[in-house]
């Protein structure tokens, strides 16, 4: 199987178009609709990119980056954070270690070419 690729985002629509075009792709795809699901999801399978929306049910995707790059064991994982807030997503990825992102609405293809490069 390929790189394993977990999608967080509450907007059920989104989140399931962006795991099929992943899984196309020839990713492993894992969903999330909620950041402290999320954060138990990212522990149970290790994942080598996690995509993830800011706005999140429970906690705040930049939040969850936050807890994440303190953690020694998954800190290394690459994080993209995605919103359509777009006046502090430069920030907030900045501030919680994100390692991109990308603004609502985006094509699959923008998210796809971004995670090959991440991933490569």
């Amino acid at each position: 199987m390929g790189k394993k690729i977990l999608v967080v985002d509450d907007e059920p629509d989104l989140l399931k178009v962006t795991l099929l075009r992943l899984k196309k792709t020839g990713y492993e795809v894992f969903g999330s609709a909620d950041g402290r699901e999320a954060l138990d999801l990212v522990r149970q399978i290790i994942p080598d990119l996690i995509i993830l929306d800011v706005y999140l049910p429970g906690i705040n995707g930049d939040d969850v980056a936050k807890i994440l790059k303190k953690d020694d064991e998954l800190k290394h994982i690459p994080i993209i954070l995605i919103s359509a807030t777009t006046r502090t997503l430069d920030v907030k990825a900045r501030e919680c270690g994100a390692d991109g992102y990308i603004i609502k609405p985006f094509e699959p293809e923008e998210l796809i070419s971004i995670a090959k490069k991440i991933l490569e």
